[in-house]
Order: structure tokens, then sequence, then C-alpha cells
């Protein structure tokens, strides 16, 4: 357990942030409490909790004094592996995790809140325990917590448990605050094998809905007004907009630490050149699929930058200098560099955002979760960007993916033009 190099008696008020165990809840969570730490004229602790396996991970990345990591035992042996059994590690999560969060506290002053994942549904019975306040923080869209939250009403009209061969092009426009939706861009727990994900979802709704105190929505409020307003109107707990809750404040933190190489291999690219890969793991996608993928991006001819965790010799091999393979980088910075011109993605929601705070083009080509829906939005509502896989299950063959990379690259296209507007009227200069 990391200790506090300062009293905790001198803080004005005192946070208990505790994350869900997944690196894309951690990081939105522990952005938001530097950006509560940055408040002017306010003397803030956070005691952010962790499992023993991720502070390990994170102990050396940058962050203020005064948050302290206080940790709890892992949830499954290697936390790693929880990709391997989803459904397991999330029941995990639901029912292992109170207990010791709540010795935990028994060993901290009282704090004045906590600050909560939304997927730990048990944190706003702490808080009733020990009359805490809650605040609910939730790590998906607006949009996507608003479809879950109208469940019934896709019940209602024999979209809950829809069939996706049979209903996929079917309209859903009676949701309040969402634009009319494709039962193909529902998020894949209302009709594939996720199913059985759903109740935990529900769950954590029920709890956010009926418990906590305060909900926190990490989104910009432009992107997704509609839904916002709608919820204020018929949900009876206050809501907040937080903002992306992205790393655009880590800098502050960064002293004497020289940018990685790979900067030097962008810094030597066209403006607006390269293309930025990244699907999470990547290696999610099926065998066949990847192929296709790396063979359609190579006959392509276009820059590429890409992140892997794994075999990144398939990903850059032949290209030359025009390719780049990484097994991690600063998205952000990347994403703001100037050679780089469009964003090949996976849809996750914090990539959703960066991608977005920073102005670059998407290629969409979503995999699951809030993925689909979150891809719907981009192309659709924002026309930021353009799909990849059209048809879901369908394999996307490699002329096609050569086809579609060089036309959103080339920046003499009509459509490049387009994307380069995109990119002109609100890139994000690299800090």
């Amino acid at each position: 357990m990391e200790t506090s190099e300062v009293d905790e008696a001198l803080f004005s008020c005192h946070i208990l942030a505790i994350p869900y165990p997944g690196r894309g809840h951690i990081n939105p969570l522990m952005n938001l409490c530097k950006l509560i730490i940055a408040t002017p004229n306010v003397v803030l602790q956070v005691s952010f909790i962790v499992t023993e396996e991720w502070f390990s991970f994170l102990k050396s990345e940058p962050k203020p004094d005064n948050i302290q990591f206080r940790t709890i035992p892992n949830v499954i042996p290697s936390e790693k592996d929880r990709s391997k059994d989803l459904l397991g590690f999330k029941e995990t999560v639901y029912t292992k995790m109170e207990a010791p969060v709540e010795s935990i506290l028994d060993g901290l002053p009282k704090p004045n809140v906590i600050l909560a994942d939304s997927f730990l549904p048990w944190a706003v019975r702490i808080g009733e325990r020990r009359n805490i306040p809650v605040a609910s923080f939730w790590p998906m869209s607006a949009t996507v917590f608003t479809i879950l939250y109208h469940h019934q009403l896709l019940l209602a009209n024999g979209h809950f448990e829809a069939s996706l061969t049979e209903q996929r092009e079917e309209l859903v426009n009676y949701i309040p605050g969402i634009t009319p939706i494709y039962v193909k861009d529902l998020p894949p727990v209302f009709y594939s094998k996720d199913r059985e994900m759903l109740p935990l979802l529900l769950e954590a709704i029920s709890q956010l809905v009926n418990k906590a105190q305060y909900a926190l929505f990490t989104t910009i409020e432009a992107l997704e007004s509609r839904v916002i307003e709608a919820l204020e109107a018929e949900t009876p707990f206050p809501i907040f907009t937080v903002g992306p809750t992205i790393p655009y404040l880590d800098t502050e933190f960064k002293t004497n630490q020289p940018s990685p190489n790979y900067f030097s291999w962008l810094d030597d690219q066209p403006k607006d050149s390269v293309l930025y890969i990244s699907q999470g793991s990547f290696m999610s996608v099926s065998k066949e699929q990847l192929d296709e993928i790396i063979a359609g991006v190579h006959s392509s001819g276009v820059r590429t930058f890409w992140v892997v965790r794994d075999n990144a010799s398939l990903l850059t091999d032949g290209v030359g200098n025009r390719g780049i393979a990484v097994p991690w980088c600063d998205q952000l910075e990347v994403l703001s560099h100037p050679s780089v011109g469009g964003f090949w993605s996976h849809c996750g929601w914090n990539s959703t955002k960066e991608g977005a705070f920073v102005g670059v083009p998407f290629l969409t080509f979503p995999i699951g979760g809030d993925q689909v829906t979150n891809s719907k939005q981009i192309v659709e509502d924002w026309k930021i960007g353009w799909r990849v896989n059209k048809e879901s299950e369908k394999l996307v063959k490699k002329d096609e993916i050569s086809l579609l990379v060089k036309s959103f690259m080339d920046l003499d296209s009509y459509q490049g033009n387009i994307n380069k507007f995109i990119r002109d009227i609100s890139r994000r200069p690299r800090q």
C-alpha cells in the first residue's frame, strides 16, 4: 500500500475513488481525479483504490502527490486473463471486491464522497451503510446508458431480444434523446452471445438510478446534448457531464522525461500522412480478418503507425520506413502529432473521446460491446468518420480495405479534403 507523504488532516476534502479493475475504467477515473485536484483554492486528498496487480502497472505513472493509491488483493490470480472469462470476471468483481474495499475504509479518515465506477454497484451500498454520498461514474457514453436505461421500451417494441439476422435493419426511433438507430447498431448485449452480460449491466443501471446521489458522465455535452437533456427530464438524480476525462493534463506531471523514439519517426513524416491504427489488443479480431487488414493496409501504400501487443513484425514487414509498430504509446500525444491524419479505431469510448477531442477523422472497426454504438455516433451523428466493417459479421477483404484506406488518406480526393477540413478546424497541437 502506498503511504501518503502529506498529513491527511490538512485536507479540507477527502475523496475515495474506486475504479472497476480494467484499463478502460481506471484511466478516465484517474484523469477525472487529476482534474479535481487541479481545482484552484480547494485542498483535496484522493485515496485511489486499485488491486495489487494494477498498482504494479500504475505506480510509476505520473500523478499529483495528493492522489494516493490504496491496494486490495487481486480479484483473480491474474487480471490480465479476464478476457478468457469476461462474465466470470465481472461476476467476481460484483461479489468479491466489496469486503476488501470496506476494510480499506476502516483505516482511513471518513471520505466526504465516494467516487465509484458505475460497474461497482456495491459501492452504493457501502455509502448507504457509512452515510457517505456516492457519485456514480458512468465510463461509457451517455447514449449507451440511455439505451440500457430504456430497455423496457426495447422490450415493448420487440427489440429487446432482437435477432441480428432477422431484424438488423429495423430502425429504433422511440428512445428519448437518441437519434434513429438500427438494431445492428444497438449494444450487442441485446442480440448476441453477449446477452448473458445484460443482467449485470442492468443491475449497475438500477443501483445508479435508485441509490446514487449523483451521476457523472464522462462525455462532452455538445456531442450528446439531446441525450443529456432527455435524461435530465426523466431521471431522479442530478447529472453532471465532466468532460472527456482524457490525459491532457499529464504533461504537467511529466518532468525530465525524454520523448519516446516513435516521435522521431513521426517527426520525419509529412503532415497528415500517417494512419494511426489501434484496436485495443487488436488480436481480438479473428486471425483471418487480421490477415486481411494487414494485407489491405500494406497494399494501400499509406504510412501507418500500429499499436499492437504481439507479432509486431507482421505489421511492418515489407513496408520499410512507411510503417512503425509499438506495443504501447501515449495515444493522445500521437493523435495530436501533425503527421497523423487518420485514426483506425475499435471505437472504445476513451479512444472515441480522444480522437474527437484532437480532431482526427476515424475509420471505425468496432468489435463488440459499446464500440458498435460509438461507431454509429462517429459516422452518422457527428460525421467525423467512415465505417470499415459495415456488416459486423462479414469478413472485410484486403482489396476493399486497401481502396478504403487509400481514399481516406488521399488529401487530393473529395473526401480527403473533407477530412482535412475536419483536422484543420479542430486540431489540438501536441503539448
